[in-house]
């Protein structure tokens, strides 16, 4: 099976590794960034492609971890250089966060031009990537989910087929709603708790023993105290999914306060030029003696 990637940045990238680890034939990638692409290739043995269709006529399965909407729609466009061109029997495993009715207008498409798709949405980060203990949710076809099964079970610990086109991406907007809740109302905790003179150490350790424990306080909680914001899931990628769920909350009818709240943060830390930060960087925003983010601080 040989596996083409589209998309090699700090996921992308390490999902490639992790199958070359796995003895899988990784023989085409593609990014936007040239280098990017060239230095992974080198590493990898494989090429560099520089057209999209080149990836597809050196793959039996293509993955594509590319950042938004917009990207997707272009590299599966209807005309020009694109995923689709001579792609009968090809599996396209799309592992971006994106709008759920992007992933049904590609399986459309794909089917069009004789190709299967899988939507296979990560809620893990750069860490498990690497190691392959993704938690994978995946949307589709089931035949095509079960020819994707070999790759999806390198590459993650847990793999869950949801439903049709366009029902993962649905539940990892939620996943990712929820988790960006959490991690504002923490910053905001611990926020508070510095400006009241508070021990954070002993704070967070309350923290995780009672009702205000979280997944999100074993992962950011010392950063936010230490301001070590290394990104492993950015605030600007924060910002896009709480997007994606309060649009999918638009057309539901429901109003989302916490979660629009939320947004807004994020979309102030993109405005203060602090959106490539990880999202645990909402504390910035928090805590009473940050206000101004020094740049050296940060």
């Amino acid at each position: 099976m040989n596996i083409g990637f589209v998309g090699v940045g700090r996921m992308g990238a390490n999902m490639a590794r992790r199958l070359k680890d796995r003895s899988f034939h990784v023989t085409a990638i593609y990014d936007i960034d040239r280098a990017a692409a060239t230095r992974l290739a080198a590493e990898l043995g494989c090429a560099a492609c520089q057209d999209l269709s080149e990836v597809t006529a050196e793959s039996d399965v293509v993955l594509t971890v590319v950042t938004d909407d917009g990207a997707m729609r272009q590299i599966f466009g209807e005309s020009g250089d694109n995923l689709l061109v001579n792609a009968r029997g090809k599996l396209f495993i799309n592992c971006a966060t994106i709008s759920p009715k992007v992933h049904v207008d590609l399986e459309k498409l794909a089917q069009k031009a004789g190709a299967q798709t899988l939507e296979a949405c990560m809620a893990s980060s750069i860490t498990q990537a690497r190691e392959g203990s993704l938690y994978l949710m995946c949307g589709g076809s089931e035949e095509a989910f079960r020819n994707a099964e070999p790759v999806l079970k390198a590459l993650g610990a847990s793999v869950r087929f949801v439903g049709k086109a366009g029902e993962a991406t649905k539940v990892k907007a939620l996943v990712n709603m929820v988790m960006n809740i959490n991690t504002a109302g923490l910053a905001e905790g611990l926020g508070l708790g510095a400006a009241l003179g508070l021990d954070l150490k002993m704070l967070r350790e309350v923290y995780s023993q009672t009702g205000a424990a979280s997944r999100v306080l074993e992962t950011d909680g010392e950063d936010m105290q230490n301001r070590e914001h290394t990104c492993f899931f950015s605030a600007a990628h924060a910002a896009k999914d709480s997007g994606i769920a309060l649009e999918l909350a638009r057309r539901a009818g429901l109003d989302l306060p916490l979660a629009r709240a939320t947004k807004e943060q994020y979309d102030r830390m993109i405005a203060e030029g602090l959106g490539e930060l990880d999202k645990s960087g909402i504390a910035e925003l928090t805590f009473k003696d940050r206000h101004k983010h020094s740049g050296d601080h940060v």
